[in-house]
């Protein structure tokens, strides 16, 4: 245990970034705040891992101020859904008012003014909105997590596919466990990264095609890509009721990826977060259950 007694606050708690932040804050000995939507199994297993819960939701401002009270730093994590403007507004205001001295931002590798994503151009606001508060802050750019290879993935008569409209653009994939391990390190000692705006790859920039072949080699049977157009991705969102803020928002990062937004490799894991991140080949093994059958989102071939 360690004798450091200040509270760090994650948001997104229950999430992939946000519980594995959360995991390496409480076996290093740090006291952790996890604020979640709701009180559920997934945040009794928070609990009952040491962290404290809250119960809280970023578009009631009281709430958020109750979470934020006696805060060190916070993690702010907001999904891919209308409001993150008016959410990173109550957190600035909240954790201003509650003299919280620290923020990590997870922001996009696409947030830019001119981009035609508006998640992504909201991500740009925020940043800019946060940079302007008295709070150390440091803004992370993840390329696509490699836990989109299990969202869309689909398995088919022995065989893997990735339906996707990336075209030959390129990307290294970036674990959620390695983007904690940055997060907690900056959490813990975040004067060094103040106004810091890091992106976060993996180790391995690639192609779908190089990707399917990483991952066959890692399933042991053939995986495909097969190129499809931003419509049909689209087309099969919508079919699967995913919310238009959310296919706007992928349709236009989309031709982000081909036109290499998304591409890149650094050492920042490394560095910051002391860790050398996953290659697909590790990742796939290590979730090797997941790919037993097909993801929740894959575009169906018709």
């Amino acid at each position: 245990m360690t004798d450091d007694d200040r509270l760090f606050l994650v948001t997104g708690a229950t999430g992939k970034t946000g519980s594995g932040t959360i995991d390496l804050l409480l076996r290093r000995g740090h006291r952790v705040r996890a604020m979640v939507h709701r009180a559920d199994e997934r945040s009794r297993s928070l609990a009952e891992a040491g962290a404290e819960v809250v119960v809280a939701d970023f578009h009631d401002l009281d709430g958020v101020s109750v979470a934020l009270e006696g805060v060190t730093g916070a993690y702010l994590c907001y999904p891919i859904s209308p409001g993150l403007i008016e959410a990173t507004t109550h957190f600035a205001q909240a954790a201003t008012g509650a003299g919280v001295r620290s923020v990590v931002n997870m922001s996009q590798i696409s947030a830019r003014r001119e981009a035609g994503s508006n998640a992504a151009r909201q991500h740009w606001l925020c940043e800019r909105l946060l940079d302007r508060t008295g709070l150390l802050t440091t803004h992370l750019r993840p390329t696509f997590f490699a836990e989109w290879l299990k969202l869309w993935w689909e398995l088919r008569e022995g065989k893997g596919y990735l339906r996707l409209p990336f075209g030959e653009g390129r990307h290294a994939p970036i674990a959620s466990t390695d983007q904690a391990h940055v997060i907690a390190a900056v959490l813990v000692d975040p004067e060094p990264h103040d106004r810091a705006v890091y992106t976060l790859h993996g180790p391995v920039e690639m192609n779908h095609h190089e990707i399917a072949r990483a991952m066959s080699g890692a399933l042991g049977f053939p995986v495909h890509y097969e190129p499809i157009s931003v419509e049909e991705f689209a087309s099969a969102m919508a079919e699967r009721g995913l919310a238009a803020h959310g296919i706007q928002h992928l349709s236009n990062v989309a031709v982000d990826y081909q036109n290499g937004v998304f591409a890149g490799t650094n050492d920042n894991v490394e560095k910051i977060g002391g860790r050398v991140p996953l290659s697909v080949e590790q990742f796939v093994l290590e979730n090797r259950k997941d790919f037993d059958a097909s993801g929740p989102r894959f575009a169906p071939a018709h």
